[in-house]
């Protein structure tokens, strides 16, 4: 079951419990027939809304499931100018990526787009700091590029050189 269901289940019980109260209450049929209403609406509406709300960035100062995380690896980032850092981070603890808006800040889109910009010329990563604290220390850098990865060691003792024998009086 994903996280959307189990939220519109979870409404879909709380409206309806409601509407039992009315429809159990000592109120005129009217007021029954309105309740039994405002629960059918609210069912394709709810669902609507929920769906409709997994496609947007999540602004930084709402989420609470990742709130504590260290790090985040930036999958994709957009910039707009005034509006937000819009952001598809990557949890080592999610497996699925998830999105986000920060405030607009043009430092920190200095550092993003600076980071992003090394990162593409190493071909590795983009990582950020704590992505849901807001921290007044401008002297660390939220975002940064990944160094680029080790090269494997050559290790000579286990190669075997390759021997060609000539061939002898048999051939």
């Amino acid at each position: 079951m994903t996280t959307l269901t189990l939220l519109f289940v979870v409404s879909v019980l709380l409206a309806a419990g409601l509407a039992s109260a009315v429809l159990w209450s000592r109120h005129r049929t009217t007021v029954k027939l309105g309740a039994l209403a405002g629960l059918l609406c609210f069912l394709p509406i709810g669902y609507a809304a929920y769906a409709d709300l997994l496609s947007r960035p999540k602004p930084v100062g709402l989420e609470w499931w990742h709130r504590n995380a260290e790090e985040a690896t930036v999958i994709g980032q957009q910039l707009r100018e005034g509006e937000g850092l819009f952001l598809w981070l990557q949890f080592s603890a999610d497996p699925e990526p998830r999105a986000y808006v920060l405030p607009w800040d043009g430092k920190l889109a200095e550092q993003l787009q600076t980071a992003w910009e090394e990162a593409q010329k190493n071909g590795t990563g983009v990582r950020m700091k704590l992505p849901f604290e807001a921290t007044l220390d401008a002297r660390e850098p939220k975002f940064y590029a990944l160094p680029q990865p080790q090269l494997p060691s050559k290790d000579h003792q286990s190669e075997q050189a390759l021997r060609v024998e000539p061939p002898g009086e048999d051939a």
